[in-house]
C-alpha cells in the first residue's frame, strides 16, 4: 500500500522519503493508485512555512486529517518553483505557497484560504542590514552583496526589485553581487554573519525569529518596512477549486481557531487563524509584479 504519512517520528518529510514513496507506487496498477489520491489530500509546503520542527508537522497534519477526514501527505521543496510546478502539474492538491507565483498564475490558481497574522490577512517586506551599520536608506545600500530569499518570493525578491526600479536604480547593478539562500531564515543568518551586507526577508519571519531566535535576530535591524501586502496564502488549482478535498481543507483551515488542538498549531505558527480567500488583498503584489512584468 502507498501510504505517505508522517504518523511515526521517524517518517520525515523530505526529498528522499517523497521519491522513495513515488518509486514504490510506480509499480501499482493505475486505478488503484487513482483511487488512494481521491482519499487523500497532498498539500505542499514552501520556504513560506516558518520552521520544518517535526512537533508542528504532526500537530498540522493531526488536525487537519481530524477536520477533513481525509488522509493528509504533507510535502515540502526547498523552492518556491518546485511546489508552485507540483501545484500545477495536478501533483498536489493544495499548497502554502507565495503572494507572487499565485499573481503570476492567478489564472490557474484559486486561492484557499489566507493566514491572518495579528488578525489581519497582511505581512510587510523588510529590507535588513546588521544592527550596527549606519545606512539609512537604499541608495546607503549600492555596491553590497545581498542576500534574497528565492527569486519567486515576493518579500524575498520581488518587492527589493520593485523599490529599486521605481527609485530608477538598475536592479542588475545596484548590488555588487547577489545570492539567493531559499529560505527567509537564511537570509537573516547571512547578514547576521557577515556574509551578507543586506537582505530582503519576510517580515513575519523576521518578527516570529525575533521572539523564538532573538540572539540571531538582535544582529539585524530593518533599514525599510515595505506597505503591508497580502499574506502567503494556501492555493490550488481552478479544477480543484470546488471538489469535496478543498471544500474540506478550506473548512478546516478557516476553523481552525476554534478547537484547542487548531489553537495549538496557530500558537506554533504565531498567526491568529485562516480567512477566506478575498483576491483584493493581493492587489498590492498584482500592482508589483505588472510593473516589473517586462524586466523580471
Amino acid at each position: 500500500m502507498c501510504a505517505a504519512s508522517l504518523r511515526g517520528v521517524n517518517n520525515k518529510v523530505t526529498r528522499r522519503s517523497f521519491l522513495g514513496w513515488a518509486t514504490g507506487c510506480a509499480t501499482t496498477l493505475a486505478a488503484p493508485a487513482l483511487r488512494a489520491q481521491s482519499d487523500r489530500i497532498r498539500f505542499g509546503l514552501t520556504p513560506v512555512f516558518l520552521t520544518n520542527d517535526l512537533e508542528l508537522l504532526h500537530a498540522l497534519q493531526a488536525f487537519l486529517e481530524r477536520v477533513t477526514g481525509y488522509d493528509v501527505e504533507l510535502i515540502t521543496r526547498r523552492t518556491y518553483q518546485e511546489i508552485t510546478a507540483l501545484l500545477l502539474s495536478g501533483r498536489l492538491d493544495a499548497a502554502w505557497i507565495c503572494g507572487y507565483p499565485y499573481v503570476h498564475y492567478r489564472d490557474k490558481l484559486e486561492l484557499v484560504a489566507v493566514p491572518d497574522w495579528n488578525g489581519q490577512p497582511y505581512y510587510r517586506s523588510y529590507l535588513i542590514v546588521s544592527q550596527d551599520r549606519k545606512a539609512e536608506d537604499l541608495p546607503e545600500l549600492e555596491g553590497d552583496i545581498h542576500a534574497f530569499s528565492d527569486p519567486d518570493s515576493n518579500s524575498g525578491f520581488l518587492v527589493t526589485r520593485t523599490l529599486l526600479f521605481e527609485r530608477q536604480l538598475d536592479p542588475d547593478s545596484f548590488f555588487r553581487k547577489t545570492l539567493f539562500t531559499y529560505g527567509h531564515r537564511n537570509v537573516i543568518r547571512a547578514v547576521a554573519s557577515g556574509l551578507a551586507q543586506s537582505g530582503s526577508v519576510d517580515g513575519y519571519v523576521w518578527e516570529v525569529l525575533r521572539e523564538i531566535e532573538p540572539e540571531l535576530v538582535a544582529r539585524t535591524r530593518p533599514l525599510r518596512k515595505s506597505e503591508w501586502l497580502g499574506f502567503p496564502p494556501i492555493a490550488t488549482s481552478k479544477s480543484l477549486a470546488y471538489s469535496p478535498r478543498i471544500l474540506e481543507l478550506r473548512n478546516a483551515l478557516v476553523s481552525m481557531s476554534k478547537s484547542p488542538d487548531g489553537q495549538s498549531v496557530l500558537s506554533m505558527l504565531r498567526l491568529s487563524g485562516f480567512e477566506a480567500p478575498d483576491p483584493l488583498v493581493f492587489s498590492g503584489i498584482a500592482a508589483k509584479y505588472n510593473m516589473l512584468r517586462g524586466v523580471l
